[in-house]
């Protein structure tokens, strides 16, 4: 088989320890998606990968992500996948419709536009797309939010209410219908994100796995994060959704992907026409 990675960075750990495990029988090849031309991948196609894992988010790499697509090669996650869970309104819409417990969620068409509006509790802001170094953070009142716009006025956001909580988040992650989990402290906690700590899927309150479980049917993912939080009385809340995240340092992580990788690779060859 020859697999194929969509990255800038093939050293990260998660696809540096895939390779490795594919390597011994498997073509494996990285693409970086900064290079990417999609009108020279029409004109000059080369040779296609079995499947491809879409392990960025940048324009450009869903760019050759879908050029891939159309030629018939499988890609884990699909792009489309991929941009809508980049779109937190869409994301909320259509987790909040298929009865997932997601926070509430409301649009603003610019940072600045919420300035004008009353604040009776306090709220987590953050940016409608995301990306690297996107806004998320928490406002009480309007001094915080006016500071906030100083750099950010022009940036559309959601809006939802903060739920307090302990300052953790529960961060889950699915490879292929295997959970993998930690806990780090919330990047709206004082003293930022810090380390994530083990947390072994025992000690999640009962229930939890059911509604992270269903996110993958939901938004057509085999590799995504979850992120919850306590809602209280040990109801989860799922405050965001993520395609092909990290999953560093999770024992087995690597050896559910390279088996997700070879059986889509052999689904595709079956069944796919390629060009």
């Amino acid at each position: 088989m020859r697999i194929g990675l969509i990255t800038a960075d093939p050293g990260h750990q998660l696809l540096s320890d895939t390779a490795e495990l594919l390597t011994p029988r498997h073509e494996v090849v990285a693409l970086d998606p900064g290079g990417h031309d999609p009108q020279q991948d029409l004109a000059d196609p080369g040779e296609l990968a079995d499947v491809y894992l879409l392990k960025a988010r940048t324009p450009r790499a869903l760019a050759l992500a879908r050029s891939l697509e159309r030629r018939g090669a499988p890609v884990v996650n699909s792009a489309a996948a991929t941009a809508l869970c980049q779109d937190r309104t869409a994301m909320a819409e259509l987790a909040l419709r298929a009865g997932l417990p997601f926070a509430p969620t409301r649009t603003v068409a610019s940072l600045a536009g919420l300035t004008a509006e009353p604040l009776p509790r306090p709220v987590v802001v953050k940016s409608r797309h995301s990306r690297r170094h996107d806004l998320v953070a928490r406002v009480d009142d309007a001094a915080r939010l006016r500071a906030l716009s100083a750099d950010w006025a022009d940036e559309p956001v959601v809006v939802q209410d903060f739920t307090p909580n302990d300052g953790w988040d529960h961060k889950l992650w699915v490879i292929a219908g295997r959970v993998f989990a930690a806990l780090r402290r919330s990047e709206l906690a004082a003293g930022g994100r810090g380390p994530s700590l083990p947390l072994a899927l025992d000690a999640l309150p009962p229930g939890w796995l059911d509604p992270v479980r269903r996110v993958g049917p939901v938004f057509s993912l085999g590799v995504y994060g979850v992120d919850l939080i306590d809602a209280g009385g040990g109801a989860p809340l799922i405050v965001d959704i993520n395609a092909f995240p990290g999953v560093r340092g999770q024992s087995g992580a690597p050896e559910a992907l390279a088996a997700l990788a070879l059986r889509t690779a052999e689904r595709g060859r079956l069944t796919a026409p390629r060009t």
